[in-house]
């Protein structure tokens, strides 16, 4: 008896699948053309581009569907519409989904939705980070109630993975219904222009209901979730610019919520004097000035990955590392609304804070706020309660919480930014710091208001009485010798001050009250 060659055997195995995945309608040469004509990658190519070379182990590539009806029995190519698996990232496992839109058109049904839900299990069962690369058409309309159960399960999994593994969503085509929870549910979202648009109804339901007539992208495309809706934290011109960037992302993310981000021997000596910082800053409180700049001159070679940069760009948070040790920044932003809190700068801010804590990132917090924004649209959406959700953020958090005032500091908005009194470790401040109920202008006109009435020269009465105020109470060192700042730093010597209080605090460890879970503001 002659024992066939293993190669041979193999050989014809991979011709098999390759005539029988032509044959019940797996992707062909044309779909190829198609998708990219689009301008689009397959979902193979996506793989490549966001793995390392070689690294990719696929899983399930033989799972078919077992439907019946509505031609489904003459179709029923291998991967059903979903390539899963894990690869390395910068030599770290990561798991990953994509949807091949040649097939089904990245369609949902039973059997895909039982590959992605493998896959996920396996991330969380592994401790690593899953990224889902999606381009579908929503749910297999011809599974019916089984393809919506299979949403079910994603959805389920989304939320027993939050808070344990990184999940990363890439939006690289249409997401539409409720498609759309899961990206939702995950901690990053990012999206391409022109060709990926996320809704939950469409443009034609949307004309229907409403009258209103609106594109896909002007629905929901990149730049509207990235500007507006703020669904997306991140928008690109291409595939290959985004899928870098995915990378970029996890180098500086942990594996899983127990474990340290990664550290890298850092060339940006830490003792580094930040002598730009005295002409980036104006000690006048009422100019402006860019606080990115700020960040650039404090973080290692001025490196940093900003979340959410075009909404509530009255609020700038952003990964960087200091001294090769990956932290969290959260801070006011000047150039934009005068670095003014409201309800979407809150909720930006909030939800990082949380995902920083979650992960075991250190938060630093630059304080230059002149407190929230006043108005009746404000207090009407629930200024009070969106603010209450970064009060609570950074309340309950326990990573390393470092906070410097570069200038002003007024009322509620300064203690929701990490003031000593809610839990700062460590609480710094410029000399050009101002810590305040309000400014002095309206503290004047309130406090004094009777004597500046009353004057000779109300307007002379009125500006002694604010450099009275000024003098007794928003000195520079009022706060620090109540012991509400640890220190009244130099300026430039701000990176070397951060870096070793980060550093200082890297073994914290701190206890909660037992409890299931807190009740976050709504």
């Amino acid at each position: 008896m002659t024992t066939q060659p293993l190669a041979e055997t193999v050989n014809r195995l991979n011709e098999l699948k390759r005539i029988k995945g032509e044959a019940y309608g797996g992707p062909n040469p044309k779909a190829t053309e198609a998708q990219h004509a689009k301008g689009k990658l397959t979902a193979r190519e996506r793989i490549e581009l966001l793995l390392d070379p070689g690294s990719f182990q696929e899983v399930e590539q033989l799972r078919r569907h077992r439907a019946t009806g509505f031609g489904l029995e003459a179709k029923r190519p291998y991967t059903d519409g979903v390539i899963t698996g894990w690869g390395k990232v910068e030599g770290r496992t990561v798991f990953v989904y994509a949807h091949d839109f040649r097939i089904f058109g990245g369609a949902l049904g039973e059997a895909h939705a039982t590959k992605i839900h493998k896959i996920m299990d396996m991330a969380i069962t592994a401790g690593a980070p899953l990224v889902s690369l999606n381009d579908g058409a929503g749910a297999r309309i011809q599974e019916g109630v089984s393809a919506l159960a299979g949403y079910g399960g994603i959805f389920q999994r989304n939320t027993r993975a939050s808070g344990v593994i990184p999940q990363i969503s890439v939006m690289l085509g249409p997401c539409a219904g409720g498609a759309a929870y899961s990206p939702a549910l995950t901690d990053f979202v990012f999206m391409v222009r022109e060709t990926s648009q996320m809704f939950i109804t469409g443009p034609d339901v949307v004309k229907a209901v409403t009258g209103e007539e609106i594109t896909q992208n002007g629905l929901g495309g990149a730049d509207v979730h990235a500007e507006t809706s703020g669904v997306a934290h991140f928008a690109y011109a291409d595939e290959e610019t985004c899928l870098a960037e995915v990378r970029y992302l996890l180098s500086m993310l942990p594996q899983n919520n127990r474990e340290l981000p990664p550290v890298v021997q850092s060339v940006d000596p830490a003792d580094r004097s930040g002598h730009a910082l005295l002409d980036l800053v104006p000690a006048d409180g009422n100019r402006s000035y860019d606080m990115r700049k700020v960040v650039e001159e404090i973080v290692d070679e001025g490196d940093f990955m900003e979340i959410h940069a075009a909404w509530a760009t009255n609020v700038i948070c952003a990964l960087a590392r200091l001294n090769g040790q990956v932290v969290g920044i959260v801070a006011n932003q000047p150039a934009s609304m005068a670095g003014v809190l409201d309800i979407n700068a809150s909720e930006k801010a909030a939800r990082f804070v949380q995902f920083c804590d979650s992960f075991n990132i250190p938060l630093v917090t630059l304080v230059d706020v002149p407190g929230f924004l006043p108005g009746v649209d404000q207090e009407h959406e629930g200024i009070i309660r969106r603010g209450a959700k970064l009060l609570y953020a950074y309340c309950n958090a326990t990573v390393p919480r470092v906070s410097l005032i570069l200038r002003k500091a007024y009322g509620g908005a300064y203690i929701v930014m990490d003031s000593r009194s809610i839990g700062a470790d460590i609480a710094l401040a410029w000399p050009t710091n101002e810590i305040a109920v309000m400014g002095a202008e309206g503290a004047a006109n309130v406090v004094f208001r009777r004597e500046i009435s009353t004057a000779t020269d109300p307007e002379a009465m009125r500006q002694q009485k604010i450099k009275e105020y000024k003098n007794e109470l928003v000195h520079p060192y009022y706060a620090a010798e109540r012991g509400l700042i640890d220190d009244v730093i130099d300026p430039r010597n701000t990176r070397q001050v951060l870096g070793r209080a980060v550093a200082m605090l890297a073994a914290k460890s701190t206890d909660l009250p037992s409890r299931k879970h807190g009740n976050p503001p709504q």
